[in-house]
């Protein structure tokens, strides 16, 4: 892999965890502090347990296997808080975690990617470590946001407000 690619690669990776960022805030704008910790049942997350959750599997996936720091993720406690996080202190958390992993991932070198390491038990390259990140990442800003469009009963929580989607491609 040349670095040429590798670059390519590391800036489609960072535009997408930004775009999962920006929709995460923008459903967070619409919903009130009680909303974060709403379950629409017994079984289900709530978008702030989802947002722990994030937190955890970025920073074990991230910033512990990339940015070669120690691994203290206990994922068991993503999911049993019930309440006691502000949804400020929330998205501040989720933007820290995700602007950590960005840094690294603007440093990180083509040896890197390309080198195997263990995460969660799984063997994966850097590449497949970036790439766990963004989809784990954008699944569960699908699931905020489905939620965010049940709890107030929204058709769209304007992610693309201003943009053309019908527009055909050119090449």
């Amino acid at each position: 892999m040349n670095d040429e690619i590798a670059q390519e690669f590391v800036d489609q990776i960072i535009y997408r965890l930004d775009e999962s960022t920006r929709m995460i805030s923008l459903s967070f704008d619409q919903l009130s502090e009680e909303n974060i910790w709403e379950r629409p049942n017994e079984n289900a997350n709530s978008i702030g347990n989802l947002i722990l959750h994030l937190c955890g599997n970025i920073t074990q996936y991230g910033i512990s296997s990339l940015g070669k720091k120690e691994d203290n993720r206990d994922r068991d406690k993503e999911f049993s808080v019930k309440t006691g996080i502000g949804k400020e202190a929330l998205l501040d958390k989720i933007k820290d975690v995700v602007n950590e992993t960005k840094k690294i991932l603007q440093n990180i070198s083509t040896e890197e990617l390309l080198r195997k390491r263990e995460v969660q038990g799984f063997t994966f390259s850097g590449i497949g470590i970036a790439i766990h990140i963004t989809e784990h990442y954008s699944y569960h800003t699908g699931q905020i946001a489905f939620w965010t469009k049940q709890l107030k009963n929204k058709r769209s929580l304007g992610f693309y407000d201003g943009i053309d989607l019908n527009i055909k491609n050119n090449d």
